[in-house]
């Protein structure tokens, strides 16, 4: 196992790294600009207004799945023993979101709610470029609940 394995073990601080996870996410959904960024605010508007929690839902049933991928890159950045781990996983932004979008990817998939697939799809051309620039946010996250 690994430290955010470890820690989505323990109820109360998996709830607090998906509320936490929450902030990020619409902080980040916030801070897009462009014809790109209007999108990504249009189809999270429209996701959170067809099913109201279904974020926080989402999230919380994507990390354990999320959790075996990240750990390692924690790991990889604790034995290298220099710079913070926001400066590891914005080194590493690309790898990193290869490696969490390959779980997004599984599940949109098997998807059964059809809005939530078309809103994935039309997102997912982007989502290196807006995972990529989530890494400062995720790595603070994890520094706060590893």
């Amino acid at each position: 196992m690994g430290v955010l394995a470890d820690a989505l073990k323990d109820d109360a601080k998996r709830k607090a790294i998906v509320d936490d996870g929450m902030k990020v996410i619409d902080a980040e959904v916030a801070s897009k600009r462009g014809f790109s960024g209007l999108a990504v605010k249009a189809a999270f508007k429209a996701v959170k207004a067809i099913r109201p929690g279904v974020i926080g839902m989402a999230l919380d049933h994507l990390l354990p799945d999320f959790a075996p991928e990240i750990d390692p890159f924690y790991d990889e950045w604790k034995a290298s023993g220099s710079g913070t781990l926001e400066q590891f996983f914005t080194k590493n932004d690309t790898r990193i979101a290869d490696a969490l979008l390959s779980v997004t990817d599984r599940r949109s998939k098997n998807a059964q709610n059809k809005a939530m697939k078309k809103a994935y799809d039309k997102l997912r051309p982007q989502g290196i470029e807006h995972t990529r620039a989530a890494m400062p946010r995720l790595a603070g996250l994890i520094t706060r609940h590893a």
